[in-house]
């Protein structure tokens, strides 16, 4: 078995990306990156298929014979510890609730009960990504938000993800948090994006990208919800940046594509707040996801 190599696995609604991870150099092997498409919602022996076969071709492009083991990125509700499925009426996943992932991936690789399959929470992994990729905030502290079809979000103290303790919200989640008039998620989403334009101009989107072109078009309104996003996800953020005495903060997702729209609004409301903090737009969601999973076998192999 080599300690030197992972398989890191991004799994979400649509697809699976997979790739070998260095663990030790914390990057992604050339070639071995194999992304693929499916229905989550197809019976659980076609999507172990579909994830198998992912996980194949990545390591045979990789051309690496031993791997460590398998570090794997999942959305919630998801028991990370012992592996087990609790995703459900969320048009995903409809066949795995209640199901031990981790025996399944097991049974359908055959996989070593000696070499160790680990689970994460996908904001965490982005977040422990963009920490264990760049060296000098390995010994920082980071809060990181991912933002897209809901806002995740994860605090990270020298390499740990934190979800407990004064210093952050209650399981390092910040989607749930009372805001305006509902949570947090209704207005930093692309949900809320595209009511906030419905709002604003009784035109109703099919998804983020229309509203995101309609800004590239210098839509006025197109621009404001952006905008106005920027400053409500400031204005969620700025008192657990404070507690937790955050040095960096990082912002991922789909959205972030759109950051030009957003972030001035955002950076101007915080400097308001009188909070001084590095911010940073990850240019690789992806291989982040990929590297924070491995990074739970970089801790494993220390």
């Amino acid at each position: 078995m080599n300690e030197n190599y992972a398989v890191g696995i991004d799994i979400g609604g649509t697809h699976i990306t997979a790739a070998i991870i260095d663990i030790i150099n914390m990057k992604v092997i050339d070639g071995s990156l194999y992304k693929e498409s499916f229905d989550s919602n197809m019976p659980v022996p076609e999507v172990m298929s579909v994830w198998e076969k992912a996980i194949r071709i990545s390591i045979e492009n990789s051309k690496i014979a031993n791997i460590k083991g398998l570090a794997i990125c999942m959305p919630g509700p998801f028991d990370y510890e012992n592996g087990i499925c609790w995703i459900k009426d969320q048009s995903k996943y409809e066949h795995f609730y209640g199901l031990n992932v981790r025996d399944l991936f097991r049974e359908t690789l055959k996989h070593s009960g000696d070499s160790p399959i680990l689970f994460e929470n996908d904001a965490v992994c982005f977040g422990k990504g963009e920490v264990f990729k760049n060296v000098q905030n390995r010994n920082k502290k980071v809060m990181a938000v991912t933002l897209g079809t809901g806002l995740g979000a994860c605090f990270i103290d020298k390499g740990v993800s934190i979800s407990s303790g004064e210093l952050v919200p209650q399981d390092g989640e910040i989607y749930n948090l009372s805001y305006k008039n509902g949570i947090a998620e209704d207005y930093v989403s692309v949900r809320g994006l595209l009511n906030h334009y419905k709002e604003v101009t009784g035109k109703n989107l099919n998804n983020g990208l229309e509203l995101f072109n309609l800004a590239v078009a210098e839509d006025k309104m197109a621009i404001q919800v952006f905008e106005e996003m920027g400053e409500d996800l400031a204005l969620i953020v700025s008192s657990w940046l404070e507690k937790f005495e955050a040095d960096s903060f990082i912002i991922g997702g789909k959205i972030a594509n759109a950051s030009e729209f957003f972030l001035p609004a955002f950076n101007k409301k915080i400097n308001e707040k009188g909070i001084e903090i590095n911010v940073s737009v990850s240019t690789d969601n992806e291989v982040a996801a990929l590297l924070g999973a491995a990074s739970m076998l970089y801790t494993v192999s220390l």
